[in-house]
């Protein structure tokens, strides 16, 4: 278990790739028992983005559930006027908090679940495999399907376990 933070603290957010930074945002605290972490952001991307099957915008809203203990994060995505657009889950290492900076490592694996009811989509299982995590790490490898696993159960309710 990590350190708590207090709610209204004001963290950094560092999503790593590969070991090196693919994004740095700051979020407010909402809640966290110093193992689960849950934070808000605006979308902290510079442009809208399409991914055809959801677009992110500015204005949009992440409510975003970290671990410090599992291998997965979950972002409930909320347009401007509050409307709920779905959720997007990365495979992740378990979050490591230093200070004022959480550090999450992405693993490549993601699912996105719409809040319409459709079914959830599988994300970037071949850049998982292109990435030869299972040959250099195959214990992270399982571990990483696992938690894919973990998020379609969880998913099955529309994340309702996280409310």
């Amino acid at each position: 278990m990590g350190q708590a933070l207090a709610v209204g603290d004001v963290i950094e957010v560092l999503l790593l790739k590969e070991d090196r930074e693919k994004i740095r945002y700051t979020a407010d605290v909402l809640a966290d028992d110093g193992t689960h972490l849950v934070v808000r952001a605006p979308w902290a991307g510079t442009q809208a983005r399409d991914f055809g099957f959801v677009r992110f915008e500015q204005g949009d809203v992440f409510t975003e559930h970290f671990w410090r203990d599992r291998w997965y994060a979950v972002k409930e995505v909320r347009d401007a006027s509050g409307v709920r657009k779905g959720w997007y889950c990365d495979v992740t290492r378990p979050a490591v908090q230093d200070g004022g900076v959480l550090r999450v490592a992405d693993l490549d694996l993601d699912l996105w679940v719409p809040a319409d009811g459709g079914a959830p989509l599988r994300l970037d299982e071949d850049e998982f495999l292109a990435s030869g995590l299972t040959e250099r790490d195959p214990s992270a490898a399982a571990r990483a399907w696992q938690a894919l696993s973990d998020l379609e159960e969880l998913a099955a309710d529309r994340f309702a376990a996280l409310s």
